[in-house]
Parts: C-alpha cells; sequence; structure tokens
C-alpha cells in the first residue's frame, strides 16, 4: 500500500490562503478557480484519490455548496463531474465542535491529522487528498506527511490575511512536477516531496 498524500490549496502571490479580512475573505481565488483550466486540474489533482480530508470550514463550506452541483444541468461539466466525486469520495473531517456529518460519506476524525493520515496510509485506497484546508495542510507538512503539493497560485497580491508557510513548517525539498496556466492567469503546481 502506497497512498499518496496531496495537500491542494489556492494561494496568493504573497503566499496567503485567505486576506486581511479573515478566514472568509477568499473571494479573490473565485475568479481563478472556475475556469475550465483549474477545473481540469482539480479533476486531474482529485480522481486518483478515495479518501478527502477537511478542517470543519471547509466541509461546511463545500458542503452548502457542492452537494447539489452534480444535478445542475446549467453546471459546467467540470464542476458536476468534482460534485459527484465529492459526493461520493470518504470524507473525514477534523474538528472538536462538530457533533454529525451530514453529508454522505462523511465521518468525524477529532483533531489529529497526523495519527489519521498513518492510519488510512495503512488501509488500502487512492490517494488521500487534503482539500483546501491550510491549517490541516501545515500539521502534516510540520510532520513530513505530505506527499504532494497542489497550489493553484492566483495573480493576486492580497496585502495580509494567514500564510500557508510559517516558521514551523521545517526546510524541505519539492520537485515541480506540472505546470499549467490557466484562463486567469492562475499557475496550476504540482510538487512532489523529493526524496
Amino acid at each position: 500500500m502506497n497512498r499518496t498524500v496531496v495537500g491542494n490549496i489556492s494561494l496568493s502571490l504573497d503566499g496567503r490562503v485567505n486576506g486581511p479580512g479573515g478566514d472568509y475573505d477568499m473571494g479573490w481565488i473565485a475568479p481563478h478557480a472556475v475556469t475550465p483550466g483549474a477545473l481540469a486540474h482539480m479533476t486531474r489533482v482529485t480522481s486518483p484519490a478515495t479518501t478527502a480530508l477537511l478542517g470543519r470550514k471547509n466541509y461546511q463550506g463545500f458542503g452548502g455548496y457542492w452537494p447539489t452541483v452534480a444535478d445542475d444541468e446549467t453546471a459546467p461539466e467540470e464542476s458536476r463531474a468534482f460534485s459527484r466525486w465529492l459526493n461520493d469520495v470518504e470524507k473525514v473531517v477534523f474538528s472538536t465542535t462538530l457533533d454529525e456529518a451530514p453529508w454522505q460519506n462523511s465521518r468525524i476524525a477529532g483533531t489529529d491529522p497526523v495519527a489519521t493520515v498513518k492510519e488510512l496510509r495503512q488501509q488500502d485506497g487512492g490517494d488521500i487528498v487534503v482539500l483546501a484546508s491550510s491549517s490541516v495542510i501545515r500539521t502534516l507538512l510540520v510532520a513530513g506527511e505530505l506527499d504532494r503539493l497542489s497550489i493553484t497560485l492566483c495573480p493576486e497580491l492580497v496585502g495580509g490575511g494567514v500564510p500557508l508557510f510559517d516558521e514551523t513548517v521545517a526546510a524541505s525539498s519539492w520537485t515541480l512536477t506540472d505546470s499549467t496556466p490557466t484562463e486567469s492567469g492562475a499557475l496550476c503546481l504540482l510538487y512532489d516531496r523529493s526524496v
């Protein structure tokens, strides 16, 4: 069993996961996330995965939008395919406050992504992808449990907000395995941890 653990996230040019307005200051991501190129990249990253890891905020945000897109005939096919994948995939949620995870194929795993990933690596399955949850990605990076970084680099300087990489993340080397420009000027980048 060799399950690849992938951190998938959008970043600003100044390395932020949100803007100076806080957790939900992410409107600058939207124009870059919905282009055909970005959606195709998301499909490439997620289709080999059979498990998705999410923090509470992303679980609730994704769950409030994506479940019904699969049946929305006006939505782009890439979005409908991503919605079908999200509905079907095993979703593991890290939270101290949620009592239930009503979205199909969801479970709450407590608060330790590292222990959960180590446990998941021992099970059969495809890739394990962290969907936009910067705190989970950072925790796995610190523990050396992240194998691949999928970054949609948005051509925006947001001038504040939370950086993905801070002083808790140790030095490591990564190899660029794919770089795809999108229609909005964003770059979809795939990096694998160098052995």
